[in-house]
């Protein structure tokens, strides 16, 4: 069902060690609005959508595992020369002690992740406008994690998350107007 291609979506550049900004980053990797929720979220509503837009969701929610392999290597980079006491005045020791430096999905506030973050109610159009709040909260969440950093590089891939997130919103605003124009017709509800 699919190709993989052993390289990032985007470059991940990373100019120094920061346990800090990989906390906040951690949000993206594990929390209620991050690429893990979302991944799960629209290919598990693909299965209760009408098959216009099926591809849609199935396209975004394989790329949204894209995106957390990105935040991964950003969180890896941001970390990986950082000592235990860089850990804790970063906020990190409890992630630390229970896993060293391995990724483990809970949100910067350190709660694990849930299946509670993933929406489905079953409506086509309820599920896909869950979905644009969704990616407008991934958008402003990325958005504050570069107003957060004073990494360039690492920035510069915050961006193009940053914009994916737009694109889908606006492809899933799309999809609802094709939804909503289908409805009208009586071909579904």
């Amino acid at each position: 069902m699919w190709v993989y291609e052993k390289k990032l979506q985007y470059p991940v550049k990373v100019s120094t060690c920061n346990p800090r900004l990989a906390k906040y980053l951690i949000e993206q990797y594990g929390g209620a609005d991050g690429e893990l929720a979302a991944a799960l979220r629209y290919l598990n509503q693909r299965y209760t959508i009408p098959d216009k837009v099926i591809g849609l969701l199935t396209d975004i929610g394989t790329e949204e595992f894209a995106h957390l392999e990105m935040i991964a290597t950003m969180i890896y980079k941001l970390t990986k020369d950082a000592t235990p006491e860089q850990l804790k005045e970063a906020g990190l020791a409890p992630h630390y002690v229970n896993h060293d430096s391995a990724l483990f999905y809970h949100n910067a506030a350190g709660n694990p992740f849930t299946a509670e973050y993933i929406q489905a109610k079953g409506d086509p159009i309820t599920d896909l406008y869950e979905d644009i709040a969704a990616e407008e909260k991934a958008r402003a969440t990325y958005q504050w994690i570069i107003n957060m950093s004073d990494d360039p590089d690492l920035n510069d891939g915050l961006r193009f998350l940053r914009e994916r997130e737009i694109i889908h919103s606006q492809r899933f605003r799309e999809a609802v107007e094709i939804l909503k124009e289908e409805r009208d017709k009586k071909k579904f509800f």
